[in-house]
């Protein structure tokens, strides 16, 4: 990866502390790593350690407690246009088409031009749905679903997209052609990512370098380049350097 490349996203030292009647949870301490434009970084860490936790602080739905979470240098601020959000389960309005679910962002956020819509739409056709927007959800499988639900996201021409365990819905085989896609898309389009895994497998098939969390409080206790090249997940599974580094991320999760 080109150290010369901005830095898009930068957690600073980040504290995060919850308070509720039963007295402080510390969540999050000394929380430090930056995430470089273009760069595919995947997350991984114990159950309960705080993964959608750190995408909360990210996209500026939660603040810190102590420390930094900037982008492009600047405070992260909630409702960011520069960061786009892909949840679990697509989330898709099942009383709008697929042509209204995807350009719903520009509604929301009221710039919804012809210009916007147009880009929008050709998104959608360059990546196999053109002939589905007057569908509807329900008539797409999970695996078109999702490819929509990205779709969607891409429509408000984020800066960096925060993928929180994206593909955990779907059955095994559709995951790993779904994970494949996604990860062409987001590549296709020069895109910065940051994803929240529970799977090793699926963050080595994808990541340019992954992240390692402690349990809670969560810090990151190790980061690794993977130096898989321009491989995509399919071909990366077959590396033999891929059952190596399964074994080290393992072996760190379960210290």
């Amino acid at each position: 990866m080109n150290t010369e490349t901005r830095t898009v996203l930068e957690f600073d030292d980040v504290r995060l502390v919850y308070h509720t009647e039963a007295g402080e949870t510390l969540a999050a301490e000394h929380m430090t790593f930056s995430v470089r434009e273009g760069e595919f970084i995947a997350v991984i860490g114990p159950s309960g350690c705080g993964k959608t936790t750190l995408l909360s602080l990210a996209a500026g739905l939660l603040t810190p407690s102590a420390g930094h979470v900037r982008m492009y240098g600047k405070e992260v601020r909630r409702g960011s246009e520069a960061v786009g959000y892909m949840l679990q389960k697509d989330e898709l309005f099942p009383w709008r088409t697929v042509e209204g679910n995807i350009v719903l962002p520009l509604e929301i956020r009221k710039n919804n031009t012809a210009q916007r819509r147009e880009k929008a739409l050709a998104l959608a056709e360059k990546y196999g749905l053109g002939g589905f927007l007057k569908h509807y959800p329900d008539q797409l499988s999970g695996g078109m679903r999702q490819r929509a639900a990205l779709i969607r996201t891409l429509a408000a021409e984020p800066q960096i997209l925060l993928l929180d365990e994206p593909f955990s819905a779907l059955d095994y085989q559709t995951r790993l052609s779904v994970c494949d896609d996604v990860y062409n898309i987001i590549r296709a389009e020069r895109k910065t990512a940051l994803l929240v895994t529970h799977d090793i497998s699926e963050a080595i098939s994808v990541a340019d370098r992954v992240l390692v969390l402690s349990a809670r409080p969560a810090r990151v206790v190790a980061a690794h380049d993977l130096e898989f090249g321009t491989a995509v997940p399919l071909e990366r599974r077959k590396n033999a350097r891929f059952s190596a580094w399964f074994d080290v991320l393992w072996k760190e999760l379960n210290v």
